[in-house]
Order: C-alpha cells, then structure tokens, then sequence
C-alpha cells in the first residue's frame, strides 16, 4: 500500500492478516523493514509494516522523530484505524512510546521489545558496544543518513523538560519485553515501565536481541498475550491473560 505524507511524500507499507490493526516498528533507526514477513507476523490482527521515510520503498529522505510521528498518522488515516496497537522492536520500541505520547487517542496500547529505552547513558553504552561486539551481525540494510538524522532527533527529544511529565501522566497501556539474552543493560525498559502509571515490565528467558531470526516462539507467544489482552480490556486483562491463558494463546501464535 503506498500513501501520500502529508508533505506529499509517497510513503509504503506492507500488510498482512485480518483483524485488529497492529502497526510494526522496525528497528535502526534507518533500518529496512525486517520484520514485514507474514510468518512472523502476529495471528489474529492485521498487521502494517511502514518502510520509514527515505528507506525501502518510501520516498523521502533523513527527518526527524516527529515527521516519523506524522507519517505513522497519515498511515493511521489512510486505513481508516480510529486506534490501532503500536508494536515496536529495538528503536521500533522507542518510536512507539514517542507516537503514544503525541498521539494517545489513537494508541490502544504499546509493545516494546528490546527497546533502548530514553537515555544517552555512557555506562549502557559500554555495555552495549562490548555485548555487540561479540554477536554475529545480522545482515540488514539500512540508510546511514537517516540513521544519523533520526539518532540526532532523539537526543533532542529526551532532553525536552516536559518528557517525564509527560511519561507520568500518559493513560496508554506500554509494555516493555526483554530478551533475557540480550546483551543490552534492561534498567531503562524497567524504570519506563515503573513510571508510565499501565507500564509493564517482563523478561523472556532463552531469547536473544534479534529473536525473530533466532528464537520466534517464547517472544511470539509473549507478544501474542500482551496483543490479545489489550483487546480484550487493557493491561490488567494482558497481566491476567499472558500466564492464565498460555495454551490458547499458542494456538493464535501458531503462524510464528
């Protein structure tokens, strides 16, 4: 599906599935869309996968987090989605959270997966360039300038004064999942989910960062539950529904 930015821009998004609408977030930031595949996608909802601007099959070029805001709204209008659940991975993850604070009417409710979380901290980052550096690289292609662009808007934006005000006092369900594999540090994911007053924080054991590629079912069945449950009636029948409700919830991730 391509659909016009509101700067003109063509912009493309993939789909697949029939049900409510989940929009995924692909990681980088800049990164082509590696999670647009139907048989990762989560059964039961129907699933958009947006090329950002300036990447895959969408026009445009480098731009800043809030243009990647506006062009998820000008995708939400295009489907005719009065709300829709934002699932994200890795700076997918971040994204999320970004378009829930601006657009909190329209979000159903956030699924992060192993996010960044909001910060610039330098002892994360050791952390983080030591844990990369022994993993195998995934091969993914991505657009360095807008890498660059969007990494630069986001230190901008965690330096707003009104950002944790505005955390505080979000009404929108967010849920932040780790891989308990990782090699990045989880105490950003951990200390967003204590703040957002419907925050979540949960650890899937045996599952690395880029879990799609190795370790789908536990992360799948994990989604599939917080997905489910924010349909079904918001986060507490998520909480209620991920351990209670672990067999039928296979059966929707049968896909994965």
């Amino acid at each position: 599906m391509f659909v016009t930015a509101d700067d003109g821009v063509v912009l493309h998004a993939a789909s697949g599935g029939e049900g409510p609408d989940v929009v995924v977030l692909s990681g980088g930031p800049g990164c082509v869309h590696y999670l647009a595949d139907e048989s990762i996608a989560p059964a039961g909802f129907r699933c958009w996968f947006p090329d950002p601007r300036g990447v895959g099959v969408s026009g445009g070029g480098p731009h800043s987090m809030a243009l990647a805001v506006a062009d998820l709204e000008a995708l939400r209008r295009a489907i005719g989605a009065e709300q829709w659940i934002v699932l994200g991975h890795s700076w997918g993850s971040d994204l999320a959270v970004r378009y829930a604070l601006d657009h909190p009417d329209h979000v159903r409710g956030v699924v992060g997966i192993a996010g960044h979380g909001l910060h610039r901290d330098q002892e994360w980052s050791a952390a983080y360039e030591a844990g990369n550096a022994r993993q195998i690289p995934m091969p993914i292609e991505w657009v360095p300038e807008v890498y660059s662009a969007l990494r630069a808007s986001f230190t901008e934006w965690i330096h707003e004064p009104e950002l944790w005000r505005q955390l505080a006092d979000s009404p929108v369900p967010m849920t932040f999942i780790a891989p308990g594999d990782d090699f990045r540090p989880t105490w950003p994911l951990q200390q967003l989910a204590a703040l957002v007053p419907r925050g979540a924080f949960e650890v899937v054991p045996g599952t690395g960062h880029d879990f799609w590629s190795t370790d789908p079912p536990p992360v799948a069945r994990r989604v599939h539950g917080r997905l489910f449950g924010l349909e079904v009636g918001g986060l507490g029948s998520a909480r209620r529904t991920v351990d209670s409700g672990r067999a039928e919830l296979t059966g929707l991730a049968r896909r994965m």
